[in-house]
């Protein structure tokens, strides 16, 4: 198959791009607009091989898009690219809106229009696959797992965009036929994450001795899924999974936020000794953020049962390999520290537009 890969040099789509091109001979074709999280290091591994092509493009432009589908004439698109940091939709909402929302919007009429000039065998294997996340769910109480019948209550500018993406990408499948799957993600971690999500952010902050900001008392829960687990299961969503159908991709690994900082602070205690003590001492508490869901948690029986997908790592097993290559990247991180200093984003006493 040939693949058009949205937002192929980000985190989880760098790792969708190097398993399609790396492990299973699909074609691909790389957009990406290049933001602060996106890098094609991420994907200098199969920078050479035939199999693969880079564009980079806004999701937004229409004219770029619909260039694109004329030219490559994909087979199906993996739809990731998106706006994604919680704490930066905080103070500045307008990304979100342009890129999850907008570019969602263009990606689906661009696509249509691309489809419905196809004919026969081609047009009938065509799929699109929306990529989105647990967090338009919104908060779970103790108790209790997201399915895909759950109603959706986001409660962050960032999940509020990618829930308004959803219903978008599933209208098309409604209204106009466009075979559209959605897939609902937990926290993903692993490889090429940018650092300021919360487990990079705490492994470079720990080998640099600076404090490691726990939000709150760090008992809130989220279920982490290792990105490479995840991008196994998009491709088993795009190749057997049913259009107009939602599945839900979790790691079924639930951990509070103060055990995951835990963990990566015993093992950099294990891997990359200090002697100004151990990295636990680095803990530091600050303010909450704003509308911080307190629980999330996905049932990813749908996916399991009917696809045949299993998630390969548990959390024990991906944080340490997740360790191990941060501490063997450097080469690919300290770049990018250059963009994101480790400062706390989210405040509310920063201008949201």
């Amino acid at each position: 198959m040939k693949i058009l890969v949205t937002g192929g040099a980000g985190f989880i789509g760098s790792a969708v791009c190097r398993l399609l091109v790396g492990e299973t001979g699909d074609q691909v074709v790389n957009v990406d607009k290049l933001t602060y999280a996106g890098t094609l290091t991420s994907v200098a591994e199969i920078a050479g091989s035939p199999n693969y092509s880079f564009v980079q493009a806004d999701i937004a432009d229409r004219a770029a898009i619909k260039a694109i589908f004329d030219t490559h004439k994909p087979d199906a698109v993996l739809h990731l690219a998106a706006e994604s940091h919680v704490d930066r939709s905080i103070v500045g909402a307008g990304p979100f809106i342009e890129t999850n929302i907008v570019g969602t919007y263009v990606m689906l009429d661009c696509a249509l229009d691309y489809w419905r000039g196809l004919s026969g065998d081609a047009k009938a294997a065509f799929r699109f696959v929306h990529v989105s996340t647990d967090e338009v769910y919104g908060s779970l109480g103790a108790d209790g797992l997201f399915e895909e019948t759950t109603p959706y209550a986001p409660t962050s500018p960032y999940s509020s965009s990618k829930a308004a993406a959803d219903h978008l990408a599933l209208a098309w499948w409604h209204t106009y036929g466009l075979p559209v799957l959605v897939s609902n993600c937990s926290n993903n971690y692993g490889p090429y994450h940018f650092p300021e999500k919360l487990i990079p952010l705490m492994i470079l902050n720990g080998l640099d001795r600076r404090p490691l900001p726990v939000y709150g008392d760090g008992s809130n829960i989220r279920d982490w899924l290792f990105v490479e687990d995840h991008a196994r299961a998009l491709r088993t969503i795009l190749k057997t999974g049913r259009p107009g159908e939602k599945y839900n991709v979790g790691g079924r690994n639930e951990r509070t936020n103060l055990q995951v900082v835990h963990t990566i602070c015993d093992l950099l205690d294990e891997l990359a000794p200090n002697t100004a003590g151990s990295h636990r001492d680095l803990i530091t508490y600050v303010t909450d953020r704003p509308g911080h869901d307190h629980r999330y948690a996905i049932d990813a029986t749908k996916l399991e049962t009917e696809l045949g997908w299993t998630a390969r790592e548990d959390f024990e097993s991906g944080i340490r390999k997740t360790v191990e290559w941060y501490l063997a990247r450097a080469d690919w991180w300290e770049p990018l520290r250059a963009e994101y200093d480790g400062r706390r984003l989210g405040l509310l006493n920063a201008k949201a537009g």
